[in-house]
Order: C-alpha cells, then structure tokens, then sequence
C-alpha cells in the first residue's frame, strides 16, 4: 500500500470512552492550559522539562535498542518476534510500553507513528511525547498526507519508497527502528546510539550520518 496511511483499523482505543488520562491528569492539563492561557507558565519553560524527559530520560533508551538491533542480528530476531520482552530484557520497561512492536525502516519502506486520537507514545524507549506529537495537525496530516508531513521534518523520500502510517494505541505502542546508515560497520553500540534520533524512531526522521556524530 502505497501512500496508503496504513492505519490499523483495529484502533482498539478506549477513546471514545473520553481520554485515556486520569480524572488528576486532566485537572492538570486543564490547570496548565489556564495558566498558560493567563501568562502564568512560560509554555517554552514546559518544553525545557519535556526536553529533560525525551534526552536524559526517554529517547537515549530508545537508541540503545535500536543500536543493539543493528549491531546483533540474534537480537533483532528476538526484537521482531518478542519485542516487549527484548526491550525490557535491557530495563526499559513500565507503564505506558507493556505492549510493544518494532516497525522496520528499509529501502521500500519508511514507517511513521501517529496516535490520532491522543498521545499514547512509548516512554520508556522515548520519554514524553513532544509538544507536536500532540498537535491535532500532526494528528490529522499525518494520515492524511504523511509525505506532506515528513517533509516539514525534513525528510524527502522516493516514490518508490512505500510510506506506511501506524495509529498507536493504549494498548500498543510502536518503535520505528531507522535504517542503519552506511559507512557504520565496525561501530559499537554506544556509537551506534548516537546516530539514533527520538524522531527517528517515531518515523518523522532518519538516523544521523557518521559525519553528523564524528568530526
């Protein structure tokens, strides 16, 4: 399928019951909404701890399962036949990833991550969700014109390349494993690590290039 917004229609949310956050993270987010509203938060300050969550917390996880998968095939195969398991065979584990599937990047096909109805996002492997993640606009283009999407990110594939679209879930949750770029053979893990971006791995990004990491 190609441009095909190969959403799962089995979207198996529980949104239409509302939200999938609690009656206090509501109150929160409503809290936050007024404050920010009436100047009282500096939206820019709440990036700052999301950033915090997604570098030191989140996304650092995320590339060490993907630098391991590109490094060790015997953990790839493990990756794409138990990938909840494999995850947390390295300690990443918890709420918000119990359920968890791998999508791999190739040279036909580029994978994308969208939750459309909210923000269920895998935190253990990438932090919390980014401020756009969130966005309605990214919600509704990226089903609707995902090449459109990706192009404001940057990234410009082929027509030959098969862009699929995956609805995340309450109950599953992706990771987008990027293509290993060329020139890396040899590499550690760590190193490896380093090309990872969070982007990356929901799929509005590529892997960096070795020059990009090493002078």
């Amino acid at each position: 399928m190609s441009d095909d917004h190969k959403i799962d229609h089995h979207h198996d949310h529980h949104h239409g019951e509302g939200s999938e956050l609690s009656k206090t993270a509501l109150r929160v987010k409503a809290i936050e909404s007024l404050l920010v509203e009436k100047g009282y938060v500096d939206p820019a300050a709440l990036d700052v701890i999301i950033d915090t969550y997604e570098n030191k917390v989140g996304p650092r996880n995320g590339a060490l399962v993907v630098a391991k998968a590109w490094h060790e095939s015997d953990y790839l195969e493990w990756l794409r036949r138990e990938p909840t398991k494999a995850i947390a065979s390295l300690g990443f584990e918890g709420r918000q990833s119990e359920h968890m599937k791998v999508l791999e990047n190739t040279d036909q096909v580029h994978n994308m991550v969208v939750c459309t109805l909210c923000s269920c996002y895998p935190w253990n492997v990438l932090g919390l969700p980014p401020v756009w993640y969130k966005s309605a606009p990214y919600r509704s283009r990226a089903v609707i014109d995902p090449r459109g999407v990706l192009a404001d990110f940057g990234v410009t594939l082929g027509d030959e390349v098969d862009v699929r679209v995956w609805d995340s879930t309450a109950e599953l949750r992706y990771l987008v494993i990027p293509k290993r770029p060329n020139g890396t053979e040899g590499w550690d893990i760590e190193a490896l690590a380093d090309l990872v971006t969070r982007d990356s791995m929901i799929g509005t990004g590529l892997a960096l290039q070795p020059d990009e990491v090493r002078p």
